[in-house]
């Protein structure tokens, strides 16, 4: 097998993914496949590029995530409507505080943060988590920590205040947290009154 031959098999086996998290961020099945395809075909046309300083997976998704921003950029006149479901998300985040306003329990243990993260089941248990998000939720903490946009860009993306992104972050973060906690870390929650 050449080199070119198994650098597109890896490109095509790691294609879904990719357009799962370009969906993800775009809300646009066609967008999604364009950046993709756009950012396969600049690692197949200069190979060369990729010194293999990171995995090809990392590589990939950094090309793929400017190929996105700049996606986002482009449509900013497009505006897609998504379903309210602010009243939903509150419910479940009032679950996570008692009466005071603290938390129900506090955050585990979490272990060795570089050992974890380098760990490819990892990112699969948080991709299964962002998207039991509320698609705004998730997307705007994408948007934040994965795309690295600034809170004033997001706003502008979204159409929201930036009072409202911050809410929607914590609200991101929270959810995101409980989630890990349980399906990765496998620490039970604490019930109510222990």
């Amino acid at each position: 097998m050449t080199t070119a031959t198994l650098l597109h098999a890896q490109l095509e086996a790691m294609r879904p993914q990719l357009v799962r998290f370009a969906q993800l961020q775009l809300r646009n099945a066609a967008l999604a496949e364009d950046a993709v395809q756009d950012a396969l075909l600049a690692v197949l046309e200069k190979p060369d590029r990729f010194n293999g300083q990171s995995s090809l997976r990392t590589y990939v998704t950094g090309i793929l995530k400017y190929k996105i921003i700049d996606n986002l950029r482009l449509s900013t006149r497009e505006r897609q409507l998504e379903p309210a479901d602010d009243q939903h998300e509150d419910e479940l985040v009032d679950a996570l505080f008692v009466a005071d306003g603290h938390t129900r329990d506090r955050p585990r243990q979490w272990g060795e943060p570089d050992g974890v993260l380098e760990q490819k089941d990892f990112f699969r248990v948080l991709e299964v988590c962002l998207e039991k998000l509320p698609r705004k939720t998730a997307r705007i903490f994408m948007l934040r920590e994965w795309l690295e946009l600034e809170t004033e860009e997001i706003c502008k993306e979204l159409a929201i205040t930036p009072a409202n992104a911050w809410v929607l972050l914590y609200r991101a973060r929270l959810r995101l947290r409980e989630c890990l906690d349980l399906n990765w870390f496998g620490n039970l929650p604490a019930q109510p009154g222990t």
